[in-house]
């Protein structure tokens, strides 16, 4: 048994990011740029203005002064107007500044009077002015290779006229469910069964790391029909496999994998939930055993699973973990055995409070929570003090 560092690194030092591939725009959505980009045009990129008001020379600006109106300049195609001293042009936000104008005074410090303004105000050259590449110059790094790309990230990459963008290759994901006990949801329970939980909750931390599930199969105990399902599943860049991990007579997993030609890299980790996890390889596809407790198997997914999928889908090294949140914890706990312990709790208002039953079959108070508090093996932790916690949600 290793740690859970140990694992991490043995993990992400063996698989590697999958070929980039380009994406309209549009359906480039939380993806990570395979690339950096580079701002190919100025923002603005065009002096314009910042109000709607009136495009002045600032010198001509004080209070009382009175300047005649001599045309207008909306936003949209520049209509190459210019100033002279004692005449304004009016103007609108976005629209770009005529020649001559240094300024904008604001339509609420004026007063209008037929073609003429009265100035209510002292006007700054460059006041409510936007100048050229204020924001963004031609050259500068706008995106990072392996950043991910934010719906902001999506809105500067338009404004800088990129309608496709390269991106990390797409994870094909496959989930096989093993047990006798397992029921599709929507079926009737005999005694002695349970609903199939786990291909549910692991589709859905799939799908929402950014992988593309691509098959979910529930398979019984049974050698065969086992090693029929792992041959099928294996054709994906990724097998996820709920149950049959451990060592019971009944856990199948390892010897199938062993007849079917699987490397296995790992096999149990310190980690509490989640102690019998397995990680291999069978050809192009990379494999991990996750424990049939849906806790543990939520658990060894995000620590995991998680981060190998976000290396090959080519994101950058700090986005592997979960963000983390300073907090103040609530209630007292402890860690007596000898793994780290994973506390699922609610992050709220500050503080941090453990939710429900810490138990790895417990799934109500992993459902009420959203962050995970690591409670190092043998430490005590006071309510009050501050911890820090990863969250997920």
């Amino acid at each position: 048994m290793i740690s859970e560092e140990e694992a991490l690194q043995k993990i992400l030092s063996a698989v590697k990011a999958l070929a980039p591939r380009r994406l309209p725009l549009a359906q480039a959505l939380n993806c990570f740029v395979a690339e950096d980009y580079i701002a190919r045009t100025p923002l603005p990129n065009f002096d314009n203005s910042a109000m709607d008001g009136y495009a002045v020379m600032a010198s001509d600006c004080r209070p009382g002064a009175r300047l005649k109106v001599t045309g207008e300049q909306p936003a949209g195609r520049d209509r190459h107007l210019h100033i002279t001293s004692g005449h304004v042009i009016r103007i609108f936000t976005g629209a770009p500044m005529p020649a001559g104008a240094d300024a904008v005074v604001m339509q609420e410090d004026v007063q209008a009077d037929g073609a003429e303004i009265i100035v209510k105000a002292d006007i700054e050259p460059d006041e409510f002015v936007r100048r050229r590449g204020c924001d963004v110059a031609i050259g500068q790094k706008i995106l990072a290779k392996g950043d991910r790309l934010r719906d902001v990230s999506v809105g500067i990459l338009a404004a800088q006229g990129f309608s496709n963008v390269a991106v990390g290759g797409l994870v094909k994901v496959a989930i096989l469910s093993t047990g006798n006990e397992l029921v599709e949801p929507g079926n009737a329970l005999a005694e002695g069964q349970i609903y199939d939980s786990n291909s549910f909750l692991l589709r859905a931390l799939a799908t929402t790391a950014g992988a593309e599930v691509a098959l979910v199969q529930n398979c019984p105990d049974e050698d065969k029909l086992l090693i029929a399902a792992l041959k099928r599943a294996s054709e994906n860049d990724v097998l996820l496999i709920s149950g049959g991990v451990s060592v019971g007579q009944h856990d199948l997993v390892k010897s199938a994998l062993a007849e079917i030609g699987a490397t296995i890299d790992l096999w149990r980790v310190a980690i509490k939930p989640g102690k019998p996890f397995l990680f291999g390889r069978l050809g192009q596809c990379w494999i991990f055993g996750l424990p049939g407790n849906p806790v543990s198997s939520f658990i060894t997914f995000l620590k995991f699973v998680r981060p190998a999928v976000l290396k090959m889908m080519g994101a950058a090294d700090e986005e592997f973990g979960l963000r983390r949140v300073r907090a103040r914890l609530t209630e007292d706990l402890a860690s007596d055995g000898s793994r780290p312990h994973y506390i699922r709790g609610q992050l709220a208002g500050g503080d941090f409070t453990p939710v429900g039953r810490q138990e790895s079959h417990a799934i109500f108070g992993l459902s009420r929570s959203n962050g995970l508090l690591r409670v190092a093996s043998g430490a005590a932790l006071k309510a009050g003090e501050l911890v820090d916690v990863e969250i997920w949600d």
